[in-house]
């Protein structure tokens, strides 16, 4: 038997359902998902939902990551967004307080309206954000081009590297040359002359298996995510970057 608050069962601010009872609640909430006959917004089907598995807390650990990724699946099957880019974690982190409290007013007093406001909130809010970071991601993307284009023959190559960052935006020559199909030598010249044009940032010093960032595009992925630089410690889970899919760091709740 989990529970959420305090130290233990006695003092604990919520006791979930018993274990036993756990395999039939998952089994009604998944019916509720695909049940075509419900009619309400999709929006106001997955508010429900979230809190409904939240309140089931099926697991041991994981049942807030587990939750927040599951609004970001639903969305994606309703076809409300086509790619993951709502990154709904950062709101409910800064909102913590705000955002337990509103689950505990609908366990006890059955007060739903006052939830599905606050989550509805919530998504907006998160894809306004997901909407200003694409913008500085496109932004950063036609600055480079043109920084490019002023290469003459080596542009090319250049570009085709600059593009493949967008996927894999720490990257070291030899596996980037054969994701690439292209020479090492080839792939290490344009290494070099993005790092000149400061696309890149060389963040070893070995003369050997030496690893570049695209450190301004990393940056705009960390802005409001407190994720700093320190992205692969464990400390951290992973959201989506709203172009491209690649992973987003920010500190667990």
């Amino acid at each position: 038997q989990n529970w959420i608050g305090g130290s233990s069962l006695l003092d604990a601010a919520f006791i979930p359902p018993h274990q036993d009872n756990v395999p039939a609640l998952m089994g009604d909430l998944e019916q509720f998902w695909h049940n075509e006959n419900i009619t309400v917004p999709h929006l106001i089907r997955i508010a429900i939902s979230h809190y409904q598995f939240e309140t089931i807390h099926p697991f041991l650990d994981g049942n807030g990551r587990v939750g927040r990724l599951l609004i970001t699946l639903f969305l994606m099957e309703c076809k409300i967004i086509t790619r993951p880019a709502l990154y709904i974690s950062y709101f409910l982190k800064m909102n913590r307080i705000e955002y337990y409290d509103r689950l505990m007013e609908v366990r006890y007093k059955g007060n739903y309206e006052q939830w599905v406001k606050f989550f509805t909130k919530a998504v907006l809010l998160s894809a306004e954000d997901a909407l200003e970071t694409i913008y500085k991601l496109l932004a950063l993307r036609e600055k480079n081009t043109v920084k490019i284009e002023k290469l003459g023959k080596f542009s090319k190559n250049a570009q085709v590297l600059c593009d493949y960052l967008e996927q894999s935006p720490i990257i070291d020559i030899g596996k980037t040359a054969k994701a690439l199909s292209l020479s090492y030598n080839t792939v290490a010249k344009s290494a070099l002359l993005l790092t000149e044009l400061g696309i890149l940032v060389q963040t070893t010093q070995k003369k050997r298996g030496r690893v570049f960032a695209y450190e301004e595009y990393l940056s705009v992925l960390r802005e409001g995510t407190g994720a700093g630089t320190g992205a692969g410690t464990g400390k951290y889970e992973i959201s989506i970057c709203p172009i491209t899919g690649l992973k987003r760091f920010a500190e667990k709740a």
